[in-house]
């Protein structure tokens, strides 16, 4: 069992941030708030932090994690944006849309398979502090046992995670929505609606998504 280090997000010291994100760098563990739901994320190059992930989840290996961007131009270096995926992200990014975009030539590293990488540019400050003083991406997925309900309180967080992961970040209660997905490696299709509805996405796009 790991020694975990809880913090309340409204303590959190700009020193400890900056802890933190050279933490995850290297692979550690963090379940943290997100703009959704509570989520657990590491190093987006750290495998032995990535497989962790998935064994505290029992999350099967062909569900891929999702990777958060700092910003728009972040997420340039590891996906290809087509015109559609370039419009989408002017409107929606920050926020709670995931596009699964092919990779780049640097992006390759972090597909672990998968056709494309499910990305996304968050608009909760906490990540957007976090992902700045980090020097690469964060994959991260929900903080939940694979197939049980999302996280979305902290005394539900702490019981399923406090010594498990080496950082807890606490903030009281969370909303349930999940972000909305979008896969544009091919014709583009809605995979969840969550956050932001087909009827904005397809009134922006001017298309019907499939």
């Amino acid at each position: 069992m790991n020694q975990t280090r809880i913090f309340n997000l409204a303590d959190i010291t700009a020193q400890e941030l900056t802890e933190l994100a050279h933490a995850l760098d290297k692979g550690a563990v963090a379940a943290l708030p997100t703009d959704t739901v509570y989520g657990l994320a590491t190093g987006a190059y750290c495998e032995e932090g990535i497989q962790r992930i998935y064994r505290l989840k029992n999350r099967p290996a062909t569900s891929p994690l999702q990777l958060l961007a700092a910003s728009t131009e972040q997420a340039h270096e590891i996906a290809q944006f087509s015109p559609e995926a370039e419009k989408l992200a002017r409107r929606f990014w920050p926020g709670a849309l995931t596009m699964v975009l092919p990779p780049t030539v640097r992006g390759q590293a972090l597909t672990r398979g998968f056709a494309g990488l499910g990305i996304r540019v968050p608009g909760y400050q906490f990540l957007q502090r976090l992902l700045k003083e980090m020097s690469g991406v964060l994959a991260s997925t929900s903080a939940n046992v694979h197939g049980q309900k999302v996280i979305t309180q902290e005394e539900i967080l702490l019981d399923t995670f406090n010594g498990q992961v080496d950082y807890l970040i606490k903030t009281g209660t969370l909303s349930p929505v999940a972000s909305s997905v979008v896969d544009l490696t091919g014709c583009p299709r809605l995979l969840r609606e969550e956050a932001i509805s087909r009827v904005a996405l397809e009134g922006l796009l001017g298309k019907r998504l499939d």
